[in-house]
């Protein structure tokens, strides 16, 4: 919900899906060309406004020692040759779960993520449709915002930058 109030601070839509087994993906389209480095950045930037305004709840330390029970955000999710279950593809997990797309609203009100398995997502996806189509029609965000976005919000401080 963080990441969907910053992406909002930034006019950008987020697209949330189920990892199909324990995670939370948030798709952001970027514009057309858009360089990998540049990607990856925004994500970076994000993630690390998200735990400066929240760092008791949320982190983006790697390891889970050092995490304690923080949410873990992901940003390296987005590394070059990483690869993730990609939405309605089915995982191999004990309750065989699908990489379902879902809506803020009902991230919103929660839901059991292994409601979402091979035998009940057919009927989810005819009765919602496709909750990927407006990712795949959107123009992307505007990056030009993201660096105004950071200076506001102290991100660039994080890292020693203290100018």
């Amino acid at each position: 919900r963080w990441i969907r109030d910053e992406l909002e601070l930034l006019g950008a839509a987020g697209f949330p899906k189920t990892s199909g087994s324990d995670g939370l993906h948030i798709y952001v389209p970027l514009p057309g060309q858009t360089p990998y480095d540049a990607g990856m950045l925004f994500c970076q930037i994000v993630a690390t406004v998200v735990v400066h305004k929240h760092p008791k709840m949320a982190t983006i330390e790697r390891t889970v020692r050092a995490r304690g029970k923080r949410v873990y955000i992901d940003c390296l999710q987005n590394i070059l040759g990483k690869t993730l279950a990609t939405a309605y593809s089915a995982r191999a997990s004990d309750y065989a779960g699908v990489s379902t797309p879902v809506t803020w609203k009902e991230i919103d009100a929660g839901f059991d993520r292994k409601a979402f398995t091979i035998e009940t997502a057919p009927a989810r996806f005819e009765s919602v449709g496709d909750l990927w189509a407006a990712l795949r029609e959107s123009k992307g965000v505007d990056l030009s915002r993201v660096a105004r976005y950071a200076d506001r919000a102290g991100a660039g401080r994080l890292n020693g930058d203290n100018s």
